[in-house]
């Protein structure tokens, strides 16, 4: 039989652990299982779907400066291996980072910031010289552990001077500043270029319809995004010979509206839409692609947290929920930050109490470092599906045995295995070359299987 390397989680301390075929089977057979397989997998080549960039989260502000800063060398250099290279690592490959202040940064800022009464649409001021302190070299080191990495960014806000509130903290853009804003992409995007980093993707604004007051943003309006990209940000992007995708919406599954109204209003200055799942379901990325056939779709913040407990149904909720993204459609799947602290920060002031989860946690008061169930759960992707797989069919008629597999481009198979009843189940997997490999799958338990 080919090659296999097979990934399982069987609770809190073994989120992810590799066991051979032949351990498998004999875990399967030291329980009492039914002699036959009760569920079965097909794969089948053939039937195609989308081709990955990957798995990944963001360097956020708070996540660089706990990862650049609190942690010290030794377990800097151990967090970024196991964060991005391939074989000694999980193999992260797609990072989304904020164009400036989010809600988790040490302090509110844009790339450029000025005085109040003052307006720069030249962008003589322009600079990047906070993310050069700390997200710029970690993006850097993780390129080179990995030089598959993809860059997204994505604003939170534009800076105040260009907006109704004349603060980063809500409001809208104003009109005679949508060409000004258009040029501050195309610097932030020539800066990172600079510093040996291209960015893949944008996005004009993060969560466009929300608009929170303590923590910057910036509302968006469907109508107001299509115009902005049509005639302000697509047009400065051709000039500047900048082919960075633009990706539209920027936020949850529940309003598809929203992007099919962009993709009406600017078709050909749309590439693809990005994705959130703080609401509705991810069947809405197939119905818009759907109605928007070649655009591309693309997963880009979810984030874990203390509003499901944890262990076990919030490990479950990744993996459910992963499994289904990839199965529409979506060329990628990213959380949200890549560390925290204790406390679930830093964040911005003012912004209260913080319950969302890191990749990684960085103890500010002891500099220890904790890999998450988070972590665990992107290695069960990325450790089988590489940059560049396509998705191939899998089915199954128990409908409790969630799938996802994919072709990796050195032609081996990863496949992604979810059991989300609660009983034990035994499964047959069934390679499209005939070769069967036969486990047994736990109630809420995950298992990915890499053949070569």
């Amino acid at each position: 039989m080919p090659g296999i390397n097979i990934y399982r989680s069987s609770g809190e301390n073994e989120l992810f652990r590799e066991v051979t075929p032949e351990r498998m089977a004999q875990e399967a057979a030291g329980e009492k299982q039914p002699d036959a397989a009760s569920a079965v997998v097909t794969l089948d080549p053939a039937r195609r779907g989308q081709r990955m960039d990957g798995f990944g989260a963001s360097f956020t502000d708070s996540a660089a400066y706990l990862i650049h800063q609190v942690l010290d060398e030794s377990k800097r250099e151990e967090v970024m291996v196991k964060l991005f290279d391939a074989e000694r690592g999980i193999g992260l490959s797609v990072l989304r980072n904020p164009m400036g202040a989010s809600d988790y940064a040490r302090s509110i800022y844009s790339y450029n910031d000025l005085p109040e009464g003052e307006s720069d649409p030249e962008m003589a001021k322009f600079s990047i010289a906070h993310d050069e302190e700390d997200i710029i070299p970690l993006l850097q080191t993780a390129l080179k552990l990995n030089p598959a990495v993809k860059l997204m960014a994505s604003p939170w806000s534009a800076p105040g001077w260009m907006k109704s509130s004349g603060s980063m903290l809500g409001g809208q853009l104003k009109p005679e500043y949508y060409a000004a804003y258009a040029e501050y992409f195309v610097r932030y995007i020539q800066a990172f270029r600079q510093h040996g980093l291209d960015i893949c993707a944008v996005t004009p604004q993060n969560e466009s319809l929300y608009e929170p007051l303590h923590y910057p943003s910036m509302r968006m309006p469907a109508s107001v995004q299509a115009e902005f990209i049509r005639d302000h940000l697509k047009p400065a992007f051709v000039r500047a010979g900048i082919d960075t995708k633009i990706l539209c919406y920027d936020h949850n599954w529940d309003r598809p509206d929203y992007p099919l109204e962009v993709l009406e209003a600017a078709p050909d200055a749309v590439d693809g839409v990005a994705w959130h799942w703080y609401g509705g379901k991810p069947a809405a990325q197939s119905q818009v692609l759907e109605a928007a056939p070649g655009k591309e779709v693309h997963f880009t913040e979810g984030s874990g947290g203390e509003w499901i407990p944890p262990f076990e149904q919030a490990f479950s909720n990744v993996i459910r929920t992963g499994i289904e993204i990839l199965r529409n459609h979506s060329r990628s799947f990213v959380l949200w930050n890549m560390a925290l602290d204790e406390h679930n920060g830093p964040t911005v002031p003012g912004f209260g109490r913080s319950t969302c989860r890191g990749i990684v946690q960085v103890n500010q008061a002891t500099g220890e470092l904790t890999y998450t169930l988070d972590y665990y759960a992107l290695a069960h992707f990325s450790k089988v599906i590489r940059p560049g797989a396509m998705r191939i069919d899998s089915d199954c008629a128990d409908l409790d045995i969630r799938t996802a597999a994919f072709e990796n481009p050195d032609g081996s198979l990863g496949i992604v295995l979810f059991n989300d009843g609660e009983e034990t189940c035994r499964v047959a997997l069934n390679w499209p070359d005939g070769e069967e490999l036969e486990f047994a799958i736990s109630g809420k338990e995950a298992i990915s299987v890499l053949r070569r």
